[in-house]
């Protein structure tokens, strides 16, 4: 008999993770103080066209497949809670819309060769032509496959244009969260009070807590719904 190895749950080790996290986020404020005030003056200094210039500028670096993390980060720094997710928001879904569009209808032919390597892409085939906007939404709440790569992805299934549009909310939990680390860098590096920095950090943990659980039960679905969708499942 293999000797097996119990892993029990430990609470602290969770919250000494939390707090390594906010702990890292603000030495990152302190390390970019001389960098990031500077930037928001200069976004202040675009007025009306500031968030224009970040939608557009977003939404091409997720079409060239662009890391978007640090804009998120930025948005947040710059724009602060509500308004950074907000234009995240919509700049995610106008440079994944694209990358959609281009996927189906202009480079289909490039897109298949990248994607159809990466062995997920026919299991997420399949569980989308069954159920399309659920399993999008799924995929949205889970980083199981980077962001940039399912935008493409998805272009190249049955899912409807409408159907893949509304599964976009799926990216909020996660938009959030980087959103919230950029706030709190941002005022970390414009030298908040104690208490106010604090209470940032106590709301960072609360909200990456409910993302990770948010995730794991979206992974939960997805397994399951792959394993209802595997041939032969059903016999």
């Amino acid at each position: 008999m293999e000797d097996t190895i119990e892993v029990k749950n430990t609470p602290w080790l969770k919250w000494i993770a939390a707090a390594a996290v906010v702990v890292a986020v603000v030495l990152l404020g302190r390390e970019l103080s001389g960098y990031i005030k500077p930037f928001q003056e200069w976004v202040a200094s675009l007025g009306v066209l500031a968030p224009v210039v970040f939608v557009a500028g977003y939404g091409l670096a997720v079409v060239a497949f662009v890391p978007a993390s640090a804009l998120t980060l930025a948005a947040g720094a710059v724009f602060g809670l509500a308004k950074g997710t907000a234009y995240v928001f919509v700049a995610a879904v106008v440079g994944s819309a694209a990358a959609f569009l281009i996927a189906r209808y202009v480079a289909r032919a490039a897109i298949e060769k990248r994607v159809e390597a990466d062995p997920r892409f026919s299991a997420i085939d399949r569980a989308v032509g069954s159920e399309g906007r659920k399993i999008a939404f799924l995929l949205r709440l889970s980083p199981a496959i980077p962001f940039n790569l399912l935008n493409y992805a998805l272009g190249l299934t049955r899912i409807s244009f409408r159907d893949y549009l509304i599964a976009s909310v799926g990216m909020l939990p996660g938009t959030l969260l980087y959103v919230y680390s950029g706030t709190l860098v941002g005022e970390v590096a414009s030298g908040v009070e104690l208490g106010r920095g604090l209470l940032l950090g106590v709301g960072l943990v609360a909200t990456a807590a409910v993302t990770i659980y948010v995730t794991v039960l979206a992974r939960r679905a997805l397994q399951s719904a792959h394993a209802l969708d595997e041939p032969g499942a059903d016999q």
